[in-house]
Order: structure tokens, then sequence, then C-alpha cells
């Protein structure tokens, strides 16, 4: 007989049951299913309306992360944030070009595949669509302080303020929130991979969360207990959209004196009730009114005739020089009696993060400024209402929101300057945190834009007044005062902090397990004792 040849792609390592082929149609699959599901939680957030889109592209992210190991849980996360953040953060390449936008959104999304990461090895667990979720939560305290001090702008409470799980803001904040997004998106993954067996557990955690918001509406306070006031937020509109409009500073303020006094006008003809309360956008007056006196003396003119005191949102240089993005109360009869310096800065825009670096790759990084930070928490008196002021970025932060409510405050006023970003979501994505605020700390939330979109909000989350986009305009409203503090706000940072370190014990068990069953069995020997006690061999 002749022996037949072997054909050349036969090959041992070929057949080898040691060496199983890629599969390469499951992961672009898998691939696929993470950046899509990234996708499905950006269509989630405003100005969209679609905030049940969020727990499918959890269920999405957590079919694909079950069983995996934690480099592989690390890629899907990548793409998952990828799809998410990239769409979502367009807006901060308006300043100064992709060069921002997309290593953003890179690192960011670096940072939530380390967190997924995490979720893979805790995805064989018992309950294992409950640590995901704690350590979800984890992964947005990361961000939270991390890249450029924290970019907590992605957390998926932000995109919720139309969805069942809003008043849970009033009991744990927007940490909560996301948790309980979070736990039904990775709860249903969890209920359609087991469905023959009937997983009673994953269809708790799919029901309960959503059932705890719809059970949380009723500890959302929306009572006057401090009174009420007359709260207008004027926007005098800008020349231009974009960075330009900067260089008719002037052109700025005297489109909001202008929209003052024609407020003026409209209270004097019985069409407005008398203001207690002006609240001006941020950048309303680039133009530091302590230094340049026919700023100060438009300002006075517009406080005189509106007869109510204004929080002018003005660029003022301290005595180094260098700028500081200011609140400047002014009173009609005293002129300027106080200032609120915003704290937290946004980088790419007011800083430029690692600026020389940067600069190899684009001179653009250079049209980002160089603000200093300011330090107190103290918001300002005007009339019956103690306003907490945080001004445009800030609003992103917990703990800034926070610190400033637990000053005193009543009422919380959101100056901020939209017309930088052009026409991009931006906006409407700011006005989503300004609602998810109101509720978490019980005040309603006066929204001062200098392009729009300004908006009154009630401590409930709605909206009851809103501006177009580039349109001059006056928001005025009798808006409730609350002294009460929220079950959020008396705890603070604790629940994220517990949350999420239940969150990392649960991977911290995953990894000893995972040693115990690769820990090799000791051999026995003839008469010696196994790890039951009796002589080896017994029956």
């Amino acid at each position: 007989m002749v022996a037949t040849p072997v054909a050349p792609d036969m090959t041992v390592a070929d057949t080898s049951p040691n060496r199983p082929p890629r599969d390469v149609r499951g992961l672009l699959l898998r691939m696929a299913l993470s950046a899509g599901g990234g996708v499905l939680l950006y269509l989630s957030f405003p100005p969209r309306t679609v905030w049940w889109l969020a727990p499918l592209g959890f269920a999405l992210l957590g079919w694909v992360l079950h069983g995996r190991r934690a480099r592989a849980g690390f890629g899907y996360g990548v793409l998952f944030g990828l799809g998410f953040l990239v769409p979502l953060l367009a807006w901060t390449g308006e300043f100064v070009g992709a060069i921002a936008w997309l290593p953003l959104s890179l690192a960011c999304a670096a940072l939530i595949g380390l967190g997924t990461s995490a979720m893979a090895l805790v995805s064989k667990l018992p309950l294992a669509p409950l640590w995901a979720a704690l350590l979800w939560v984890a992964d947005e305290l990361l961000r939270g302080v991390f890249p450029f001090g924290g970019f907590p702008w992605g957390k998926i409470a932000f995109g919720q303020p139309e969805g069942w799980y809003l008043p849970l803001a009033a009991l744990g904040g927007a940490p909560l929130i996301g948790f309980a997004v979070a736990l039904t998106g990775f709860g249903l993954a969890a209920v359609v991979r087991g469905f023959r067996a009937r997983p009673i557990a994953p269809a708790l955690m799919v029901v309960v969360p959503l059932a705890a918001g719809l059970a949380a509406n009723g500890i959302v306070g929306t009572d006057a207990s401090e009174g009420t006031a007359v709260v207008a937020a004027i926007q005098g509109n800008v020349p231009r959209a974009g960075l330009d409009f900067n260089s008719q500073r002037r052109a700025v303020l005297d489109n909001h004196v202008k929209r003052t006094l024609q407020l003026a006008q409209d209270v004097r003809d019985g069409k407005e009730p008398q203001p207690d309360v002006v609240i001006w956008p941020e950048n309303s007056s680039d133009i530091d009114p302590f230094r340049n006196t026919d700023a100060a003396t438009l300002i006075q003119q517009a406080a005189t005739t509106i007869k109510a005191p204004i929080a002018v949102g003005a660029v003022v240089l301290g005595d180094d020089g260098l700028p500081r993005n200011t609140v400047v109360l002014w009173d009609p009869v005293r002129g300027p009696i106080d200032t609120y310096t915003k704290r937290k800065l946004q980088p790419f825009g007011e800083t430029m993060p690692y600026r020389s670096f940067f600069r190899i790759f684009t001179k653009l990084v250079d049209r980002a400024n160089n603000f200093q930070p300011g330090t107190d928490p103290d918001g300002f008196v005007m009339g019956p209402a103690k306003v907490s002021l945080d001004t445009c970025y800030e609003v992103a932060f917990d703990e800034i929101v926070r610190e400033n409510v637990k000053t005193g405050a009543n009422l919380i006023a959101i100056p901020t300057n939209n017309a930088t970003f052009g026409y991009t979501e931006m906006t409407y994505q700011q006005l989503s945190m300004s609602r998810i605020r109101a509720v978490e700390h019980g005040r309603a939330v006066v929204v001062a834009a200098t392009s729009g979109v300004s908006a009154m909000v009630q401590p409930d989350g709605s909206v009851t007044q809103k501006t177009g986009m580039f349109v001059p305009a006056a928001l005025v409203e009798r808006l409730p005062l609350r002294g009460q503090t929220t079950l959020a706000t008396r705890l603070g940072a604790w629940p994220e902090w517990v949350m999420s370190a239940m969150g990392l014990l649960a991977v911290a068990f995953s990894l000893t397990q995972k040693r115990r069953v690769a820990r090799p069995e000791p051999e026995v020997g003839p008469g010696e004792e196994d790890t039951d006690g009796g002589p080896a061999g017994a029956a």
C-alpha cells in the first residue's frame, strides 16, 4: 500500500485540542455589541428623551462581558466608552479642535475599560449584575477625580431627567441613579442569558430599580418652606456663536443691559412682576467692572432701573494679573458688594492641561485661557433668597454643588456661557444636569445662559420655562425657596463610597476564588490521609 500524503493545511497545530481556532466572527460581533451599547447610552442623553436606551446599552455590555477575562473586558469596555463618549463630548473640540476632543474621549474610555475589566472578573459570581453595577459607580467615582482634576460629564444620571429613575437622586444623588440604570441593564442581560432556567434574582434586579424610582416620587419635596422669590434670568445673546464672540465683549455686555432695561419697562407696564433676584449669565461682562468705569456704569444703570440685585458673570483680573471667572453681586443702591469665583475650571477652555505638550501638535491650544480657581463656596443673599452659585462646568461636580448648597442656600443659580460651544448638544446636556441637581438637593434652579438654553427648573426637576438658542430673552417666574435638606444632601458622598467599596470587595473575592481554583492539589501517598480526613483511597 502507498501512504497517503498529509495535506499541507492539515497540521498538528490546526487540530490540537489545546489550541482552538480563534472565533473571529464571534470576536467581531462582541466588539460591535460593545460599541453599539455605548452608542445606545449616548442616544439616551438629551436633547433626546429616550432615557430607556441607557439600560439597553448596559444590557449589551453585560452580555459581552460575561465569562470574559479581565484583558478582554478592558478592550470591550474601551469600545463601549468610545461609542458613548466620542459623540457625547464632541462639543469639547469647539475650542481647540480634535486635539482636545479625541484624546479626552480616549482617556475617559480607557478609564471605563478599567472598570469593565473588573466587571469581567466578577461576571461569574452569584449576583454578578449587582457587583457589576457597583463597579460602574466606582468607575464614575474615578472619572470624577481623573483626568485633569476630574471629568464627570458622562455620568449616567445626567441622561435621566425624563426617566423613572430621577426621584432616586433625592435619596443617593447622581451615583444612585447611575447604579440603578446599570443594575437594570446588567440584570436584563442575565435574564436573557438564563431565560430557560427562569432566573428570579436577575429579574428582580431589572424590576426593583425601576420600582424604587417610581416609589421615590413620594419623597421629592416641592413646597415653599421658606417662601418664594420672583426670579429673572436674562439671556442677552451674543453677536455670533463660537469663540469669536469674545472679540465683541462690549456688545455682549450691552446686550444684557439692554434686555434688562427692556424687562424693567415690562415691569412698569404691568406685563411682568417685579423681580426680587436677577441672574445674568457667565461672561455677560467679560470687561472687568472693577477696572473699567464704563462697564460699571452700565451695570449700575441696569440694577438701578430693574430695582433688584443682579448676579453678574464677569471676568475679573486678580492682583497677580491673571483672570478669574467671577460672579459679582451688584446691588441697585450700594453697587458691587460680594463676589463668587468659579472653583472648578473647564479644561481645554478656561485652562489648557499640558499646554506645552499639546502645542507640539497644534497652536490652537493657545486659544484656551489661564483662569485661576476660587475657593469659597458661599453664594449670595439676594432679597428673600440665599442663592447657591454653580458656574457652568461646576454643575457636573457632585461635591461642588453639594458644598455650595450646604452654605444655607434655598435656591440654585447656574450662570453659564454656552455660546462658546455654538450649536452643539452641550447646552442641553448641562440643562439635564441642572434638573438632576434640583431633585438631588430639593431646590428650584434658575439657568441663565448667554445664548441659551436658559430655563426655570422646579425642585422636582420639571422645566416650567426655557428659551431658544441665540435669541435675546428674559424668563421671569416665582420660584419656591426651600430650606429642607434631602437625604442625598445629608449623606453627601457616602453612598458613592460605600457602593464603590462593595464593588471592589467583590473583585477581591473573585481573585481569591480564582487563586484557590488554580492552586494544585497536593499529592496523597499510600497510607496518608486525604483532604476529608480519611485514609487515601477509602471509599
